[in-house]
């Protein structure tokens, strides 16, 4: 199918797209790497009357070592990610989450930031972002403000974002090699049937899980079933690894029941902290 008639606004800067943001209200989609609106829109699923490409908008490309910090840009691409040595060295889940995006054409194209806003419940980088506990800054007719990433995904595809606000900048502290992303994905589309996300460092171990309920989330159960464990047992991490699923509705359809994302959930788990520990 086509996509219903829409105006096309390709603003410079920030400024300018937030701007087409508020004069447009409702009407307005923002399109980054056009992975998610383009399809939505063929399938008249999204019928926006505005779409405002920020794709020109250069400044929001960039990875910066920053110190205690990796900053990146919203429009940073999948493949530029996993290219980067500065993220190989200071911050290694990142760019292994990225080797698990789509194809080589989607990591090509598709951002970092795109993603994160679109909030598919089965995407790759949310489990990674919670798990480094990142920071996301937001910029809108009110100015900027950061959204910590356990307060960023609302629901399935609702965000912090504000309707008149645009994702500008991930923040994502060092880490050690300790970090792991494991999934089983859908076989068609790459999507996480379940990905589990590990990050081990001086303050414990820190777990996120996508493609299991209807926003990705941290699994609190088993970072508390593994406080204070510097070098846990097989024993220990598998009956962490139990909790992977606590407290949440695991989705069902044709491609996974609820029960079996579940249990992907704590094998998935299992096998990234047991990972994580084996780059130490």
């Amino acid at each position: 199918m086509y996509p219903a008639a829409f105006d096309y606004k390709r603003p410079a800067t920030v400024d300018e797209a937030v701007a087409l943001l508020v004069r447009h209200g409702d009407d307005a989609k923002l399109l980054a790497g056009g992975h998610s609106l383009i399809p939505a829109m063929k399938l008249r699923l999204a019928q926006p009357k505005v779409v405002v490409d920020i794709g020109r908008i250069t400044n929001l490309s960039y990875i910066r070592d920053t110190g205690g910090t990796i900053a990146i840009g919203a429009m940073t691409t999948h493949h530029e990610i996993d290219a980067s040595k500065v993220l190989h060295d200071r911050s290694p889940l990142l760019p292994e989450t990225a080797r698990h995006i789509g194809d080589t054409q989607v990591r090509n194209k598709g951002t970092i930031g795109g993603s994160l806003a679109h909030a598919d419940p089965a995407a790759d980088y949310p489990a990674a972002i919670l798990a480094l506990d990142a920071e996301i800054d937001l910029v809108g007719p009110r100015g900027r403000r950061t959204v910590k990433a356990g307060a960023f995904f609302i629901d399935l595809l609702q965000t912090a974002i504000a309707p008149d606000e645009i994702l500008t900048e991930i923040r994502v502290p060092a880490t050690a090699r300790t970090t792991a992303y494991v999934k089983t994905e859908q076989k068609a589309s790459g999507f996480a049937l379940a990905g589990a996300a590990v990050v081990i460092g001086a303050d414990g171990v820190r777990v996120g899980i996508t493609g299991v309920a209807a926003k990705a989330y941290r699994a609190t159960g088993v970072e508390q079933a593994l406080a204070g464990q510097r070098t846990p047992t097989a024993e220990a991490i598998a009956r962490a690894a139990a909790h992977a699923a606590d407290g949440v509705q695991p989705l069902g359809d044709i491609h996974a029941s609820p029960a079996f994302r579940a249990h992907l959930a704590q094998v998935n788990t299992r096998r990234a902290i047991e990972r994580a520990l084996s780059r130490a």
